[in-house]
């Protein structure tokens, strides 16, 4: 009896060593495990706070992604170009980096597109008109560009926030061009300023305009009685300057953002386009992405489509006040009437393919 309690002495003190060296009780491992299975439920992104499910962007791979913007970053465009970027690169957690590069230096709009359209490889976003690729086959993408399409800023957001965006948004990529649209933003009405003051329609006539290769735009030059002249965005400036071109047409913080003031000091009010635009994705790049790099990318579009809404209004508003202190002259135009019977003729050659959904996007009014 005396060497089995000797015994069971000996085997209680070798077990109490055996956890001290394991690091305290058996109670404190279990709190040590449980701790461990929480950071790892955590790492793996199964839970948040507030219990939603959110996948940890840790195991996402590092993306970096190559955006054109053919305007300065101080425009609508660009700062809204910027809100995106910092939004992805949030939402992503740092797994998607935007590389924006602005002012044209990846080229033309048209440089760009091709590349993009054409697999190049080194765009994978950028920053167009909306109907820049109407020229490639989006013949949906053309209606936006009609001339007098939009009564107002609220009727082309109601377009936007309509179950029609995405149908136009998908376009590029149901027609097989491999690119697709993430969302839809506006930079202002379009208006013609020239070298030589433009007091009514009668004094468009005969002038050389700049136009990009947009068929409507160039349709709606013709249209007014003007010669249309295709010359590329970062030569603008130098084409009115040396007279290779009369007069252009942009948006008032486009104008502005390019000095274009500096060489064409006259800027009539006609608002002949709304100024619609979009930010496209090559398909390439929008596959490699991880399902959430692709949902912070949706977010993110959703958060700067609002920024950009918010945005372009009061920043028109004042790029034309500081444009009247500078002693730009600006023309209003009373009325419109005898811009939209010039162009009646483009209007309807340019929507007889889609007519009915031309129609839907009218009545939005």
């Amino acid at each position: 009896m005396k060497k089995r309690g000797l015994s069971a002495l000996m085997l209680a003190a070798i077990a109490a060593l055996s956890l001290a060296a394991c690091g305290g009780t058996a109670k404190n491992n279990t709190a040590t495990e449980g701790t461990t299975a929480a950071a790892t439920t955590a790492a793996a992104g199964e839970t948040t706070k507030g219990g939603e499910s959110k996948e940890a962007s840790s195991t996402d791979p590092q993306v970096t992604l190559v955006y054109a913007e053919v305007n300065p970053l101080d425009t609508i465009v660009g700062k809204t170009d910027q809100a995106f970027k910092d939004k992805v690169e949030e939402l992503s957690g740092g797994s998607i980096k935007i590389d924006l590069q602005a002012s044209g230096v990846l080229g033309a709009e048209n440089d760009v597109l091709d590349n993009m359209l054409g697999g190049g490889g080194t765009i994978d976003m950028s920053r167009i008109s909306a109907f820049a690729l109407t020229s490639y086959g989006a013949n949906k993408s053309k209606l936006l560009s009609i001339p007098y399409t939009f009564a107002g800023r609220d009727h082309y957001w109601k377009f936007v926030n309509s179950d029609l965006a995405p149908e136009f948004l998908m376009e590029p990529h149901d027609i097989g061009l491999g690119v697709r649209g993430l969302f839809y933003g506006e930079e202002g009405f379009r208006h013609f300023f020239s070298k030589k003051p433009i007091n009514g329609i009668d004094d468009i006539k005969g002038l050389k305009i700049r136009v990009s290769s947009d068929p409507v735009m160039t349709g709606m030059v013709g249209a007014l009685g003007a010669n249309a002249t295709v010359v590329s965005m970062n030569e603008l400036y130098s084409a009115l300057q040396t007279g290779v071109v009369d007069a252009a047409e942009q948006p008032i913080a486009n104008y502005k953002g390019n000095a274009f003031q500096e060489v064409a000091p006259n800027l009539i009010l006609d608002g002949h386009t709304l100024g619609a635009i979009q930010v496209i994705i090559t398909d390439a790049s929008w596959d490699k992405l991880t399902e959430n790099q692709q949902k912070a990318m949706t977010e993110a579009a959703k958060y700067a489509s609002d920024y950009n809404q918010k945005l372009s209004q009061d920043a028109e508003n004042e790029v034309l006040d500081g444009l009247k202190k500078d002693g730009v002259n600006i023309v209003e135009v009373k009325d419109i009437t005898p811009w939209q019977e010039a162009c009646k003729d483009v209007i309807a050659e340019n929507t007889k393919d889609n007519a009915e959904l031309y129609q839907k996007i009218l009545d939005m009014k």
